[in-house]
């Protein structure tokens, strides 16, 4: 395939955070496949969601791996930059979970047998009765920030909507973990499985038990620069979404491991012999990265009603459907053949 005659721009920069969700990106660079479509591309490891939120929307970073929150949240002005995103490539949908601290689990007795809203009964009553948990999410803008809001309200919606959650980038919430400043967080994965193997914490729930199951991670880029580089997003999109497929179709996933090791994402020993069932877990998310569909204005629609519910604001279904079409973009690309 010869692109490059028609690509507008060539030399990208595209930003990503530590998370198995960012392997599309790191494979796609690992196997050729941007080089195969004319792009000479950068990756660069962000510190935080905040920092790669500002670097993408004033133009540092051309595309990032992005919570799928910030769309919405741009095109609101909540984030209080302004500056509309969009996205046409899914990277992941819910694969949150939440992990409270051991000591937290055997202090209110909080088992793996623990409903949600069980555990979150045990939470919420020690709360009340004086105990100030420190527990993080990643993002204001994330679905991890919202499955905490929910899962408080399974219990009690006047306390999940004034109680005070920490931020923390992933990659820093297993040592807040292990020097106690948190009691517990929300993130996706492999950092929760790494928190578990080295005997901090415990899982106990999935955000899927708690909230839809909606997009979680998308590639973005602004809209701005989208009309601007239309030809070079379709190649940078149909690249990502090969190294996507390779995930669905790949006999053994060892060369994707090895690579999430290489890039310190994964940092334990978990195999199908060592952590047996945390190894499985993990392959298995990453396969489901390469069964992604086009985002779809539901996701965003319930982004924003979230928005709504947590912080009294007030729009019509007809202002939050368009606000939703915002988030997605309008160069579709073509399918890899």
């Amino acid at each position: 395939m010869n692109h490059i005659a028609q690509l507008e721009k060539t030399e990208l920069q595209i930003g990503y955070i530590p998370l198995l969700d960012c392997i599309a990106l790191l494979w796609a660079e690992h196997q050729g496949y941007f080089h195969d479509v004319g792009l000479n591309v950068t990756l660069v490891k962000e510190a935080s969601w905040a920092s790669l939120r500002d670097r993408l929307a004033f133009g540092i970073l051309d595309a990032a791996h992005c919570l799928s929150a910030m769309l919405p949240a741009a095109a609101i002005g909540d984030d209080q930059l302004g500056i509309p995103l969009q996205t046409s490539l899914l990277l992941s949908r819910n694969q949150a979970y939440i992990s409270l601290s051991q000591n937290l689990c055997y202090q209110c007795k909080i088992s793996a047998q623990d409903s949600p809203q069980s555990a979150a009964t045990k939470v919420i009553a020690a709360i009340q009765n004086g105990h100030a948990l420190q527990l993080a999410h990643v993002f204001k803008h994330s679905i991890h920030h919202y499955a905490l809001r929910e899962w408080f309200a399974l219990v009690d919606e006047n306390l999940a909507k004034n109680y005070p959650f920490n931020t923390l980038p992933p990659p820093y919430m297993v040592e807040a973990m292990s020097k106690q400043i948190i009691d517990g967080f929300c993130v996706g994965e492999p950092w929760n499985v790494q928190a578990q193997i080295q005997g901090y914490s415990q899982v106990i729930a999935s955000a899927q038990q708690i909230i839809p199951d909606v997009a979680d991670k998308v590639l973005a880029t602004s809209s701005e620069w989208a009309e601007l580089y239309p030809n070079t997003l379709n190649a940078l999109s149909t690249a990502i979404q090969r190294a996507q497929q390779d995930f669905d179709q790949l006999e053994h996933l060892d060369e994707v491991w090895e690579l999430l090791e290489q890039r310190q994402i994964i940092q334990f020993n978990c195999s199908d012999w060592v952590h047996v069932a945390h190894f499985h877990k993990i392959q298995k998310i990453i396969r489901s990265f390469g069964t992604q569909h086009p985002p779809q204005n539901d996701d965003f629609e319930w982004m924003i009603q979230q928005v709504c519910k947590w912080q009294n604001l007030q729009l019509d279904a007809k202002k939050i459907n368009a606000i939703a079409m915002q988030c997605i973009g309008k160069h579709r690309f073509s399918e890899v053949e």
